[in-house]
């Protein structure tokens, strides 16, 4: 079976820092920014990105759509 590489894509404009994806995130993979974007939302982002395993938790919680995920076969 091949190993499978993550990676997230989060729209920071869109986003509205709810914090549920950095919950359902098993590998520790997104935190908060301390920035915020034009809303003024402290928005998610790939803290640990060589961490993602493309599980797709975060997209599938995520309220707004915020986050895309991407999978590689390596």
């Amino acid at each position: 079976m091949a190993k499978v590489k993550g990676s997230i894509v989060v729209d920071l404009e869109i986003c509205k820092g709810c914090e549920l994806c950095i919950v359902a995130c098993p590998t520790q993979v997104i935190a908060l920014s301390p920035e915020v974007n034009s809303k003024g939302y402290n928005y998610a982002y790939p803290v640990n990105p060589d961490n993602c395993n493309g599980c797709t938790n975060c997209a599938i919680v995520c309220p707004d759509g915020a986050i895309t995920v991407y999978r590689t076969k390596i």
